[in-house]
């Protein structure tokens, strides 16, 4: 009888932290592979038949559909250069070059992943329509306040991410283009 109750407490206790464990990694975005570049971090297996058991779950627990490996790359930042959490209270610039590809767009998202309203509904930016420098780099100020030029609003939320996707690129395709590729900084220029 004592076997049985053993075993029995057992399995609860396994079903318990395995459970858990699964929940834990659904909820917080937790996925294998991650391909890291500055602030800037992908997925590259997401858009494939290689995906991993958890990324796959998420995904299927959001509805969200990732961008196939052949058609782009979508890259994620939570935190600046400097590691400092992206905070729609502070004042944060996005400046540079992206990688070589046809067509990107950045765009704005609070941490559940929907897009942040504003006055001016403007979510983010593509390749086409960014005001650039002489030199062909960018600069987009990402404030709750109005700016002149390339401004991303934040309604003053608390935390952000944003999320670079790159279309038609080289990246992650070619064993060549790596880690060595510029991408955007991300620096925090004021907060309150």
């Amino acid at each position: 009888m004592r076997f049985i109750i053993g075993l029995l407490l057992s399995l609860v206790v396994a079903a318990f932290v395995g459970l858990g464990a699964t929940l834990l990694a659904l909820t917080n975005g937790i996925a294998f592979g991650a391909f890291t570049i500055g602030s800037w971090t992908a997925w590259l297996k997401n858009g494939t038949a290689e995906i991993d058991p958890y990324a796959r779950a998420a995904i299927a627990r959001s509805g969200e559909l990732p961008t196939g490996l052949g058609d782009g790359v979508a890259f994620f930042a939570h935190a600046d250069d400097n590691g400092k959490p992206l905070d729609g209270r502070c004042d944060v610039i996005v400046s540079g070059s992206t990688p070589q590809a046809r067509y990107w767009t950045i765009t704005l998202y609070d941490t559940q992943g929907q897009l942040i309203g504003n006055p001016i509904n403007r979510q983010g930016f593509t390749s086409q329509e960014i005001i650039r420098k002489l030199n062909g780099d960018f600069e987009i100020e990402v404030s709750p306040r109005a700016r002149a030029g390339n401004w991303l609003p934040t309604g003053g939320i608390a935390r952000y991410v944003l999320l670079l996707r790159l279309y038609d690129t080289p990246i992650g395709v070619t064993t060549r283009a790596g880690r060595e590729v510029n991408m955007p900084s991300i620096v925090t220029s004021a907060c309150p």
